[in-house]
């Protein structure tokens, strides 16, 4: 189990590095101060760190497009996030087992906080995420099975990015979702 998360995260670590060097060459043609505005779309890997059910680790991707500036709500912008992410674990006691994988998938509205450094961007977001969920289970034939179903969930957040170009920004959330905090790496789209 831990061969095989540690195979998806160095695979997960390869494309972001190629990823990073095209969304590198391709801001330093463009000298854009860095910022995020009505009309920025980007998209990236995260990694989820912190115990959901017993998974210790959650991989995973989000997409972000702003929409509109909220001029009657402290000057913020609007932007609608996507994201999805992926971990499993599995448990064993006695003569029972279960075997749990997740894969939540979830759109939030995202408050963008204008702030004076065109490096930082805070955001809050709320909305809906949909858990799709399968479980093995083994056991005695009396035993009542896995207990684990696939449903709606609400997605409460808080999050930064941090722009190292005008086209790469670090990103972090916490709050509700696949894992306590996630963290990656965006790239600008437009």
């Amino acid at each position: 189990m831990r061969g095989m998360m540690a195979r998806h995260v160095s695979k997960l670590l390869s494309v972001v590095a190629c990823v990073a060097l095209v969304a590198q060459s391709a801001s330093a043609q463009g000298r854009e101060a860095p910022d995020f505005h009505v009309g920025y779309t980007d998209i990236g890997p995260v990694l989820g760190l912190g115990s959901v059910g017993g998974a210790n680790m959650a991989i995973g991707g989000r997409f972000e497009h702003a929409l509109q500036n909220l001029p009657s709500m402290g000057n913020g912008i609007l932007g609608i996030e996507v994201g999805a992410d992926y971990y499993s674990w599995s448990y064993a006691a006695f003569a029972y087992s279960w075997s749990v994988k997740y894969l939540p998938i979830g759109v939030t509205a995202n408050y963008h906080f204008r702030v004076t450094e065109p490096k930082l961007d805070p955001f809050v977001g709320l909305g809906l995420g949909y858990d799709v969920v399968s479980c093995s289970f083994s056991g005695p034939s009396n035993a009542n099975g896995c207990g684990y179903d696939s449903g709606i969930y609400l997605i409460a957040r808080g999050g930064l990015r941090y722009f190292l170009s005008p086209g790469m920004a670090l990103y972090g959330d916490v709050g509700a979702g696949a894992a306590t905090l996630n963290v990656g790496l965006t790239f600008k789209l437009h």
